[in-house]
This record gives C-alpha cells, structure tokens and sequence, in this order.
C-alpha cells in the first residue's frame, strides 16, 4: 500500500457536520466542521427538523477544506466512510427530499426532510408500537422510544396524504448519505436493526408487525419504501463508490469506494475499543484480540451518553437495546445503554444556580474555565472540613439525575430528578457540593447500566471513554472508582467518531480489493480498528477503602431512590384518581 493512502470520516452529529481526513495508520492530518440548521416550533418543543440538502453542503464543504489543509489530491483518497445521527430522512422515489414538517407542505417535494433523533412528536405511535407485544420489542429492551424510526414513519403516515406518502422513501440518516453518495439503495444492518424494527435473526422485517401498527402498505411493496434488498454490515462497499454527481459535489474522484454507514455512537465504538493504553505513560504489550472486545464498552459520552457493548451470543437486557446481529461484526451482536442527559444535565445544575455569575466571574479572573474553579472550591471545602474525600464530604446529599427520564436500564420516560440534603445556602460552596453529586450520580447510573449488563450475561471489565466527558479527569475518576474498573481515555476525546468513520471507508476500499469473504470480514476490520486507533490513557480505580465504604453506600441510596420514587407515584396516582 503507497503511503499517499487517504481515507475521510464523515460524522453528522446533532449540531454540525465534520470531515476528517486520515492516513492509513489513523493519523488525523485535517479536520473541517460546519454547523447544520435545526428547525424548531415555537408551538409545539417536541419539533426538531434538518434538510439533507443542508448537511450535504456543510459536508461537501468540509471534505474540500480537508483536502486543502492536507495538500492531498483527490486520486489519493481510497475510501469515504459515514456516521449520523439517527435521524429519520425522507425521501421521493428519484431522492428528491420531502417535507416532514406538519401543515400544508406535509409530502410534497421540498428542503426540511429530516425528523431529528430528538423529535418527540411520536409519543401516540410509540404507545401503540408498544401495546402490540411484537417480536421487535425483544430487540429494544422490551419498549421501543419515540426516538425510532418506525413511530415517526406511522406519525407521517397518519398526518400526510395517501398518495404523497407512498411515493416517499424513509432512510436512517447514515443510509442516505450513502445512498446520494453512491446512488444505490443498499440500508447498513447498524442502521434498520437498530432504529427500523429489522430483525436480522428473524428473517428482516416482520409483516405481521407492519399489517397490526397501520403500515401493511410497506408489506405489500415488499418494503420497497425501507430497503428491500440485503442489508450490509459496516463498511462493506456500496454499488460503484462515489457517483459522478457525488464526486463533482465532494470534489473527489468517481468510484471511490464508500463503506456501509453506521449511527454515530457506533462509529464511537469503532473509534476507542480496539485501543492499546498507557498506564503510568508506558505503553501496554497487550494486542487486544476481537475476543476482547466483548470485556470492553464503549461510552460515547457528550450532551447524553450512549453505552455500547460487543457479545458474541445475544443478550437480552430490560431497558437496554438490543441484542443487534451482524451491525457491526458479521455474526457478532451488539447492546446499546444510554443516558438521556449527562453533559446536559452537568450544564444545567451548574447554569440554573444562583452562584453562576459569580463562579463565571472568577473563571474570567483566574484566567481558567468554570470547572476548574469548582473543583478549587471543593478541594479548600475539603480541607476545611478535614474529610479524606469528595464522596465524604457530599455524603449527606443524595441526587437523582433522571431530569429528563431514563432511556436505561430503567427504559421509564416518566422519571425525574431529586435531591435529597438542601439547606439555606445559595453561594459557591453550595454550588461546588451540587457539581460533585451531579457527577457522582451519573457515575452511579453508568455503574447501574454496567450492573444489568453483566447480570443478564455480559462480561465488561472496562469502559473505552470518546466525546466531551472525556477530558473531566474528576469525572473519569469517578467512573473508575464508582464502576470498579478501568476507564481508557482516547488520545483525543473530540476524534474518535470520525476516526471510527474513516475505518470503514478504509475497510470498504480493502474488502473490494481483496474480494473478501463473509468469514474474513470480522477479523478484517478489527485489525484496521487495532492498527488505527492511538494509544489511550487508562485510569485506574484508585478510591481508599473508605470511599469504597461510602460509595457503596451512595449506591445503595441510588437504588432506593428510584423504588421510592416509584412508590410515591402510584400513590399519588391512586389519590388522584
């Protein structure tokens, strides 16, 4: 292989899109950002809308200033790979974009075609979907969101008109990036098992399913409307490459090999687990085998975290998605847990108290940001208080971090926040205590999700960090002390989505070149994710006994906060009625 081997990431998150261009051996040479639009309705806060058209232009104008930044011509890029978020994309039959937005444009041909993941119009499709006892609720932890596709399509079936809806196409965001890219209709396994109600194990899509919510339409077209041809693992090439139109657009070259996408936090997964590391600066000997996989999650953590594990067998979590087959590894099967708010949440606890003008003032003074600041204060309150640790000195407050419900293990929309410990203080030391509890409970939930995993069968033993989160030291501590296990820190926290991007396209371009076989493809790609992926940093548990003692306590309290909570509204359920 000649060392002028490129290969590019495209990673559409909620925000923006990014390109990222990588050499063969992972180095990132450049990296382009473009925000997207989002449409919302000052009527309705369930709405979140984009245009394909949009994104596509922020992404064809990242790839060229990537290009320029590099000095690397187009004939030296062998491989283009896709992540998004899963959004929900519609299509006519010739994928000209159709309007998703309700009112006198519903259907026809137009730019705002995308219902964003966090789209909660759905909310009566949902409760359908999950009145039916369907086969696919097995495969989503019993309870499938309003966040999927499935209940958006039925929401758009019973708000647009007959004859405009069979002439549409509903496509998971990353499978219509490769479709406009290559111009053939080939949907990822990642992206319908996991968002479409496909079932890999089951034959694909459920007939019976589709007649019972209201869509039989999609039965009898033989699902030509969600992809009725074989469904690929990630990265295996699609059609010819790039299209002519493609490549005139991306300023690249026709034909060049674009890999089966897969949704962002999955392009995470590929990103991180496959990662040698460093403790105490020295490099690990170990070679991590694809059989070690199945001991490491993924936790792609920024405004709301998502946890992704790899098993060899399926295992079946309540509240936790899947098991997927073959979305990634061919063979393998995949489980999703989730936080709705973690980044969030942590900004909003900070934000809505009364001490945040004046910790933003002493930010600006100590030439420092907010939270630096905030771990000072705990640290002098520590010492004043003459206590061995943060989980001592914040033992007699309680928080519970569902503010905006529990995607896992939990699967309960209805959960909320508490807190339990308040007392008449408004100023930074108050503030600095919330931060440390706020912290420490999304360290107890991860430990909570990790906890149901391995008790219906999985065998984690270490979390692989990308995103934000990744650069709160404090916060990782706290996984590994909370967790009792190793946290492994990416090279760059912000890097690894498109670097997992970029692994399938290099994979797209050596599985067509090689002509590769079913059997190959697994081994295949894990030695692309071993060779790519920079050494991370691991972090190992390091809490005293004591704070053993008191998290485990804390934990217990955890637990007892959500049955509590429970409790108490069956109770006042029952009042009211």
């Amino acid at each position: 292989m000649s060392q002028s081997a490129y290969y590019l990431g495209i990673d559409v998150g909620t925000g923006s899109v990014r390109a990222g261009l990588v050499k063969h051996d992972g180095t990132l040479v450049a990296t382009s950002t473009e925000d997207t639009i989002t449409w919302r309705d000052p009527q309705d806060h369930r709405i979140f809308e984009q245009s394909t058209n949009n994104i596509w232009a922020g992404m064809c104008k990242c790839i060229k200033a990537c290009l320029q930044e590099a000095k690397v011509s187009p004939s030296e890029v062998k491989g283009i790979g896709f992540d998004a978020t899963c959004s929900l994309a519609v299509s006519d039959m010739n994928g000209e974009p159709v309007v998703v937005t309700k009112g006198d444009q519903l259907g026809q041909n137009g730019d705002r075609n995308i219902i964003l993941w966090a789209d909660h119009r759905a909310e009566k499709e949902a409760e359908l979907i999950n009145s039916t006892g369907s086969v696919v609720l097995d495969y989503v932890g019993g309870t499938m969101s309003l966040e999927m596709e499935i209940p958006k399509t039925l929401w758009l079936k019973r708000n647009m008109k007959p004859e405009l809806f069979k002439r549409c196409q509903f496509f998971d965001l990353p499978d219509f990036l490769t479709y406009r890219a290559t111009g053939y209709n080939r949907r990822s396994c990642c992206s319908v098992a996991c968002k479409c109600s496909y079932v890999p194990t089951k034959n694909g899509w459920q007939p019976d399913f589709f007649q019972k919510i209201g869509l039989g339409e999609f039965v009898e077209n033989n699902f030509e409307q969600l992809g009725s041809e074989e469904v690929l693992t990630a990265g295996m090439p699609i059609g010819n490459g790039l299209s002519k139109q493609a490549a005139e657009e991306m300023g690249l070259l026709e034909g060049t090999p674009v890999g089966s996408g897969v949704i962002d936090a999955y392009a995470g997964w590929l990103g991180t687990v496959a990662a040698r590391y460093k403790v105490n600066g020295k490099l690990s000997d170990e070679v991590p085998s694809l059989d070690e996989s199945r001991h490491r999650l993924a936790a792609v953590a920024g405004t709301s975290t998502c946890h992704i594990v790899q098993s060899p067998e399926g295992v079946f979590v309540n509240g936790v998605w899947g098991p997927y087959k073959d979305v990634v590894f061919p063979g393998w099967w995949m489980n999703e847990g989730g936080q709705s708010s973690t980044g969030q949440l942590i900004d909003f606890m900070i934000t809505t108290h009364p001490a945040y003008p004046r910790l933003k003032e002493l930010a600006e003074q100590q030439k420092t940001n907010i939270h630096e600041v905030l771990q000072n204060e705990l640290e002098k309150l520590r010492a004043e208080e003459k206590v061995e640790n943060l989980t001592e000195l914040t033992k007699d407050l309680h928080f519970y971090p569902d503010l905006h419900g529990n995607r896992s293990p939990l699967a309960d929309p209805r959960m909320r926040g508490s807190i339990v410990g308040l007392t008449l203080d408004s100023n930074l030391g108050d503030l600095a205590r919330k931060f440390n509890v706020t912290l420490e409970a999304i360290a107890l939930q991860t430990r909570h999700i990790v906890d149901q995993m391995n008790d219906k069968g999985h065998s984690i033993r270490s979390i692989y960090m990308s995103g934000g989160q990744a650069k709160n030291a404090m916060l990782m501590q706290l996984f590994a002390n909370t967790c009792n296990m190793p946290v492994v820190l990416p090279q760059s926290s912000g890097a690894a989505v498109v670097l997992g991007a970029a692994m399938l396209g290099r994979f797209a371009a050596e599985a067509q070149r090689k002509n590769l076989g079913k059997e190959q493809r697994g081994q295949a790609l894990w030695e692309i994710m071993v060779e790519m992926t920079p050494p991370g940093t691991m972090v190992q548990p390091a809490a005293s006994p004591k704070e053993k003692k008191l998290l485990e306590a804390k934990y217990k309290i955890f637990l007892e906060q959500i049955d509590i909570q429970r409790r108490w509204r069956r109770e006042m359920e029952e009042a009211a009625r």
